[in-house]
């Protein structure tokens, strides 16, 4: 029986990925320093390792006798990035080159790599084709940027097989708009549900590529195991685009009457459009997104009303 390493484990993706390997009878070792994760995240059954990876013992210990990592440890935030860039670089580089010599000594057979659709900046061009030149217009995407090419390296120098899966814009249950590093759609469905309307920054007709959390543990997963996908970048999304005003409308479409959106200034580093081509994860993983962003929002709605 394989043992699974999950970084950020306790956190909203690490977390669904820890559930579904443990659905799929394998042993799952969590590794997380609760600074955005919450310790009810971690699943039963799942050996919990507390500790920041940036301290390279704490890689050593969590990556031993793991057959496969995936990665998701970072702090997820592009504004938390330009107010605080340090502790930011700490975590998404230092973190990430750690448990990548980690996990070369170990042996590991693979590392699956949470990148980033930020990476691609805010060129017009679209959709965003993983060979398209990287932009980054934060130090988060930047961080993310430079996570994926020290997997693309270790790869090609060292052996160790990693791939590195940008995700676009992940929503689901778990995702707490509590917290500073909350997407955009989990504060949406508190203001829809505590009767107030959101704060959008910019016109709201900026669009994303929004996905449901399953359709991305779907494809992470795919990637465990995808002959010819090591050393490769690959988008993991659902090929669509939908602004900001198109959601809190959807949102309604759920809900019932909302309150009208408030327009702020936009914030630095946001980036206008987000579409991803999927073709190369279509090609490469089989992957086809499982969950509408219709059916995905309506979910979360439900999560987040029974968790109220």
């Amino acid at each position: 029986m394989a043992r699974y390493l999950v970084t950020g484990g306790a956190g909203f993706i690490g977390s669904h990925l820890a559930t579904a390997l443990l659905d799929r009878g394998h042993q799952v070792r969590v590794v997380d320093n609760l600074v955005t994760g919450q310790l009810g995240n971690v699943p039963d059954g799942a050996e919990f390792v507390a500790g920041d990876l940036t301290d390279p013992d704490i890689a050593v210990e969590a990556a031993a006798d793991c057959e496969v990592v995936l990665h998701q440890a970072a702090i997820p935030s592009v504004p938390q990035s330009i107010v605080e860039p340090r502790p930011s670089h700490q975590a998404n580089i230092d973190g990430t080159f750690n448990i990548l010599i980690a996990a070369r000594d170990a042996g590991v057979r693979r590392v699956v790599y949470a990148g980033s659709s930020s990476a691609y900046g805010d060129t017009p061009v679209l959709p965003k084709v993983e060979d398209m030149p990287a932009d980054p217009r934060s130090p988060y995407a930047l961080q993310k940027h430079v996570g994926e090419s020290y997997c693309a390296l270790f790869t090609r120098l060292y052996g160790l097989e990693t791939v590195s899966i940008r995700y676009f814009n992940v929503f689901g249950p778990r995702q707490h708009p509590s917290s500073p590093y909350s997407g955009v759609l989990s504060l949406f469905i508190r203001a829809a549900l505590s009767g107030t309307g959101p704060v959008i920054h910019g016109d709201g007709e900026q669009t994303r590529d929004f996905t449901f959390v399953d359709n991305v543990v779907d494809g992470v997963l795919r990637a465990i195991d995808a002959p010819g996908a090591a050393g490769e970048v690959i988008n993991v999304a659902c090929g669509a685009r939908i602004s900001l005003n198109r959601a809190w409308a959807a949102l309604e479409e759920i809900v019932g009457p909302l309150r009208p959106p408030t327009y702020g200034p936009v914030r630095p580093g946001d980036v206008r459009d987000s579409l991803a081509d999927i073709g190369k994860a279509e090609r490469l993983l089989g992957y086809r997104p499982l969950v509408s962003f219709e059916a995905g929002l309506r979910r979360t709605v439900e999560w987040a009303r029974a968790t109220d």
